[in-house]
């Protein structure tokens, strides 16, 4: 993200963050970006849907407590997303307290990416944001190695030792 990307970002914050109604805004310039990260997590587009809705009411309710610390606004609604799939996961494994309904394998699939959220979520700081920027949003090396101030190289090793952890973690969990 350019300078003047991260400044034009941080007026539109600051702008919600003084009056509500200016959250369109932010809304506008997002809801793309979350609604392609819940349609690719969720199990249908329902649930999608609910996800995206439930993400921005958030965002709006806690808007007065974010804090600015040069990381995209995105990020911080894509973190948002994740606990969203993660708590309605969690939620739907309380309620099933019988057989799995026919949709099983689909719950499988969200039990594996909630899974995968919260070892995403444990790696340290730069591999997490290298994740996040590289799978999340879909950014180039050469992208991410700018944003951070880093080689691509470096960029390289910072995701394969992420990758490599997330792998270890995983076979540890699963066997």
């Amino acid at each position: 993200m350019s300078s003047l990307e991260s400044q034009h970002e941080r007026k539109l914050v600051a702008a919600a963050q003084a009056d509500p109604e200016r959250f369109l805004d932010l809304y506008d310039s997002y809801f793309h970006r979350v609604w392609a990260y819940a349609i690719r997590r969720a199990p249908n587009r329902a649930e999608a849907e609910d996800v995206t809705s439930e993400v921005f009411r958030r965002a709006l309710e806690n808007l007065g407590a974010y804090e600015w610390r040069g990381v995209p606004f995105i990020a911080w609604l894509l973190r948002i997303a994740a606990n969203v799939l993660i708590d309605r996961w969690q939620k739907t494994g309380k309620e099933s307290a019988g057989p799995l309904p026919e949709t099983a394998g689909s719950h499988t699939d969200f039990e594996r990416r909630a899974m995968l959220f919260q070892l995403v979520d444990r790696l340290p700081e730069t591999q997490r944001r290298v994740i996040e920027l590289r799978y999340v949003e879909q950014r180039s090396l050469l992208e991410i190695a700018a944003m951070l101030g880093k080689t691509e190289g470096a960029v390289k090793q910072l995701q394969r030792r992420a990758l490599e952890h997330l792998r270890e973690q995983w076979e540890a969990a699963h066997g």
